[in-house]
């Protein structure tokens, strides 16, 4: 009975086996089907290759769709720039010409009518910075000067902590911006213009000079002069940054072949100092410009003789015609003497320099002047640099150095003088039309402030910005008992800033200390060796 048993039981195994053998192989021929033609992901067909003909024939098919569709890619991102690069080149065209906004599409949607406002925002900052009229100002503390600039140098009258006038600009983000300002304005001098095939081709070495001043609350204006392709002609571009992107508000091309300057020179004794202007004068305006009317009007009659007398040699000696003396009787009024020198001139729209007796100029500054002036839109104020006591600046010298030696730009030599409104270039119209100078003012000082505020009130531009060619040659300085008290307070803080600078006073008014202390290191030292 056991073994029955057991054997009924092996059976029953050997079965169940063979139903499981069974049973597995059914499903291995299911999964190991080809599959159907709209199934098949580039595999080989049951009927097709086999083995490794087929495989290389999968990767061949998979390798051509990654090519294709690499391409489609590159031929997006290509569409994609050159639509980028229109955009762009249409919105700077539009900076030019605010009548093509319209080509631009700026209603079409929310990120054009963005573009559009930030260009409308750009140009209304352009249209407050003073580039086409000038803005009414209050007081002169409320007028911001501008900077000038070469390649090589700025001149500028907030020196930092480098207290220097005249510097290479220090900070790299300060020369980065000039030089960015000077080769924007190169590229659109050179730009192609329809009809010039042999157009002139501008580099750096033809930028001459260039001002700039910021508004904080507007942006930067630059005013950029290069050589014209003609003696006496110029070009200059005035460009604006409102704190973004720079934009070329115009280009103009300037002719002064004919632009004369009359100077006008009020004056009263001081014989020396005459005959000095003269030599100035003589080198200057007439051997170098050849442009230039010289009008003298002198006050009383002592020593009359000897300024009309330096006025005819020069007349022989140069063949210069060009100068009117006029004689004025009564006690010196420098506001009085301008005045009556504008308005005594007969002939067409001239543009004037008021001018003292002791300044210095040079042939580029005169041609400054010009540029920076324009009849019923613009007069120019420059800061000149005023020269300290060469007594004190050079008194550990041998000797004082000749005139054109002591003309430099530093701390040491002199100081911008940004509290003098004197000297000014203004075409005769704007001076008639403003009013001229109160004639009320006698002696010294207040007539030019007057002025200036009036050209501050009105809508005329006022350039205001130091130059590198106006000195104001130090001479003492007296102030008379016939000043009004304010007049002397004038009169006395003037002649303390001319005579030296700060560090320089101070080692004057400390030098008992200074020489007492010498004494004493002097005594220790031959104690020590004794």
């Amino acid at each position: 009975m056991l073994r029955r048993g057991l054997l009924a039981w092996v059976s029953r195994v050997v079965v169940l086996l063979v139903f499981l053998c069974c049973a597995i192989s059914v499903l291995y021929m299911l999964a190991c089907t080809p599959k159907g033609d709209e199934e098949q992901l580039g595999l080989p067909r049951a009927s097709g290759p086999t083995g490794k003909e087929g495989f290389q024939a999968a990767l061949q098919e998979w390798e051509e769709q990654h090519r294709d569709y690499i391409g489609s890619l590159k031929r997006q991102i290509a569409q994609l720039k050159q639509e980028l690069q229109e955009r762009s080149e249409r919105l700077k065209a539009a900076q030019y010409h605010p009548s093509d906004a319209a080509g631009l599409g700026l209603e079409q949607g929310p990120p054009e009518k963005t573009q559009a406002d930030l260009l409308a925002f750009l140009r209304s900052q352009v249209d407050k910075a003073e580039v086409h009229a000038g803005v009414k100002l209050a007081t002169e503390y409320a007028a911001v000067p501008f900077d000038s600039f070469t390649l090589q140098k700025v001149y500028q009258l907030e020196t930092g902590l480098t207290r220097h006038p005249e510097e290479k600009p220090v900070r790299k983000d300060k020369r980065d911006e000039l030089v960015e300002a000077v080769e924007s304005a190169l590229e659109t001098l050179n730009s192609p213009v329809e009809g010039s095939p042999n157009q002139r081709q501008y580099s750096a070495s033809d930028f001459i000079e260039g001002i700039y001043r910021t508004e904080k609350d507007k942006g930067t204006l630059y005013e950029l002069t290069f050589k014209g392709e003609q003696k006496h002609e110029f070009r200059r571009l005035v460009l604006f940054r409102p704190f973004g992107p720079i934009m070329k508000v115009k280009q103009e091309k300037l002719n002064m072949a004919n632009t004369l300057i009359n100077i006008i020179v009020p004056l009263a004794k001081r014989v020396d100092k005459f005959r000095q202007f003269m030599q100035n004068f003589r080198e200057m305006c007439i051997q170098q410009d050849g442009r230039i009317h010289l009008t003298v009007v002198y006050f009383g009659k002592e020593e009359m003789n000897e300024v009309k007398g330096i006025l005819e040699n020069t007349s022989k000696a140069a063949s210069f015609r060009n100068f009117t003396f006029i004689q004025l009787n009564g006690e010196f009024s420098r506001g009085k003497g301008l005045d009556v020198g504008a308005r005594f001139w007969k002939g067409s729209n001239v543009l004037l320099f008021f001018c003292d007796v002791d300044i210095y100029f040079t042939a580029e500054f005169l041609n400054t002047c010009r540029l920076n002036t324009q009849p019923g839109k613009k007069v120019f104020y420059p800061v000149l640099f005023s020269q300290y006591n060469p007594g004190i600046i050079y008194g550990h010298h041998e000797a004082v150095p000749p005139l054109e030696q002591q003309l430099v730009i530093k701390k040491e030599t002199g100081f911008w003088r940004d509290f003098g409104f004197g000297m000014t270039c203004q075409y005769r119209s704007d001076f008639i039309n403003i009013g001229g100078f109160d004639l009320d003012i006698r002696g010294w000082g207040g007539e030019d402030v007057h002025l200036y505020r009036k050209y501050l009130h009105s809508n005329l531009i006022v350039v205001r910005t130091p130059v590198r060619g106006l000195f104001h040659l130090w001479h003492e300085k007296h102030c008379v008992d016939e000043l009004t008290p304010e007049q002397y307070k004038m009169c006395m803080q003037s002649k303390a800033m001319n005579e030296a600078s700060h560090g320089q006073l101070g080692m004057l008014v400390f030098r008992p200390e200074i020489e007492a202390h010498l004494r004493k290191q002097k005594q220790k030292t031959s104690s020590k060796k004794t």
